[in-house]
């Protein structure tokens, strides 16, 4: 009887641990390819761990990963362009997508650096309070206090001030319309230039 009951212990703990065994190097094989693909394809322009040195091209560590997901694939479709990501992404699968956002979203975040204080001075109130007298809402609003971001919206706490500027410049002229009708393109038209740099400096030092 002792011994039956062993034996069924036995394949009991064969038929759970084995599973988890496959389930766990199977994650690990997902993660080292994300790796793998993000030293390869992502480094040269954002490094592997996400925190890109060149202030033209964004800081990826910490990003929500809803927002790297959807970039991702509006850049494979063609809905954001880009002469440097639609030939970069050519080759890559769908199936790939989830595995590298995962790893830049688990990335910590280099943080940014100021050099503009009085610039900055200026777009903590832009940030904060907004501009009500041209109905610009605050950016807080929908990063949040921190600038963290959320399902919906993009962390923007530490990003480059030039890459940053740049987008709020091609979302204001339409440049950039993969996210048409959508709150930041509304935001960005009534923007002025100084208020654009100034909510880039002080996001950068956040």
């Amino acid at each position: 009887m002792r011994l039956n009951e062993a034996t069924g212990s036995s394949r009991l703990a064969r038929r759970v641990l084995i599973p988890l065994a496959v389930a766990f190097v199977a994650a690990h094989a997902v993660a080292d390819d994300a790796g793998q693909l993000a030293l390869t394809l992502c480094s040269p322009c954002h490094a592997a761990d996400g925190n890109s040195v060149v202030p033209m091209f964004p800081k990826l560590a910490g990003q929500q990963p809803s927002y790297i997901a959807k970039q991702l694939n509006d850049f494979i479709a063609g809905k954001r362009k880009s002469d440097t990501m639609a030939p970069t992404l050519a080759n890559v699968k769908s199936g790939d997508i989830p595995a590298l956002t995962a790893h830049f979203a688990a990335q910590k975040q280099a943080p940014g650096k100021v050099e503009n204080a009085a610039l900055a001075t200026a777009g903590r109130k832009l940030f904060t309070d907004g501009n009500e007298a041209t109905g610009v809402p605050a950016c807080a609003g929908c990063h949040l206090d921190n600038g963290l971001g959320n399902d919906r919206y993009p962390r923007i706490a530490g990003q480059h001030q030039a890459y940053a500027i740049k987008e709020m410049m091609d979302f204001k002229s339409g440049a950039r319309n993969n996210d048409k009708g959508r709150v930041m393109r509304v935001v960005a038209e009534r923007l002025t230039e100084e208020e654009i740099k100034a909510a880039a400096e002080f996001m950068a030092g956040m």
